[in-house]
């Protein structure tokens, strides 16, 4: 399936659109199995959304005892540190919401990351038996090198089909992190990527365009089994989109 791409005129208005999205995801999730589970992506486009969520007045607001939120990758810091994808969705979200400390489920990026990696997997399969076994969405950012989550270009964990979670060494960078894999990915009902800035115009017309999955450019790895990704982008990270690209479906909102 095509992705459903989606531009925006800016940062600010592609950050309404996507809170105005995940608010319906958690909405239909609650009324279909009564609750949601949720994978949230670190970075800044989706702290902006984060932020929005937050402040949405009583009436607007999501039942938060009926969300899990969950983590697709984690870097091997503390809670603290800035680095941490769980920090700073604690400052922007979890801190602001009447959310149950049971229902949010962390890599623990201060311990070593194989133990992280089993503890987590084991969250997980607990927590997802809540939502069938899966994810109702899956938030996904997008690396200059065509990573998503931590799966990064040339990590074996790419070719991974039976773990849901695993550690996985990235060189150059935080070198280890604890990243959900593709398969818990692809199975989720709903996946969404957030992309702005102009930095990213290049790597979203390379992955949109990608004719087939190359596991050199990892987000193109991404493909739902019942629901296709669904792209929302500003202007910048937009600027190369067109019929023709690959998504013959873009739209300029």
């Amino acid at each position: 399936m095509r992705p459903r791409v989606d531009i925006y005129a800016s940062t600010a208005d592609l950050e309404s659109a996507a809170e105005r999205e995940v608010l319906r995801i958690f909405l239909q999730a609650i009324r279909d199995r009564g609750v949601c589970t949720t994978a949230l992506s670190g970075g800044e486009t989706p702290r902006g959304v984060y932020r929005k969520l937050a402040a949405l007045p009583a009436g607007e607001a999501p039942d938060w005892s009926r969300i899990h939120l969950c983590f697709g990758d984690e870097r091997m810091v503390s809670p603290d540190d800035s680095e941490s994808n769980y920090g700073m969705v604690r400052h922007e979200l979890i801190c602001r919401v009447p959310l149950p400390a049971g229902n949010v489920h962390r890599i623990r990026g201060e311990r070593p990351p194989e133990i992280a990696a089993a503890e987590y997997a084991a969250d997980l399969e607990r927590t997802l038996s809540f939502s069938g076994g899966r994810f109702d969405l899956v938030l996904l950012g997008l690396g200059e090198d065509g990573h998503t989550a931590s799966l990064f270009p040339g990590t074996g964990v790419l070719g991974e089909r039976e773990k849901r979670v695993c550690a996985v060494h990235v060189p150059g960078l935080s070198p280890w992190r604890v990243t959900v894999t593709l398969p818990v990915i692809n199975s989720a009902r709903e996946v969404l990527f957030l992309v702005s800035g102009g930095g990213k115009e290049d790597i979203v017309r390379r992955v949109l365009g990608s004719p087939l999955p190359s596991a050199e450019i990892p987000a193109t790895l991404v493909n739902p089994a019942d629901s296709a990704p669904h792209w929302m982008l500003d202007s910048g990270a937009g600027a190369s989109v067109r019929p023709g690209t690959g998504s013959d479906q873009a739209r300029i909102i």
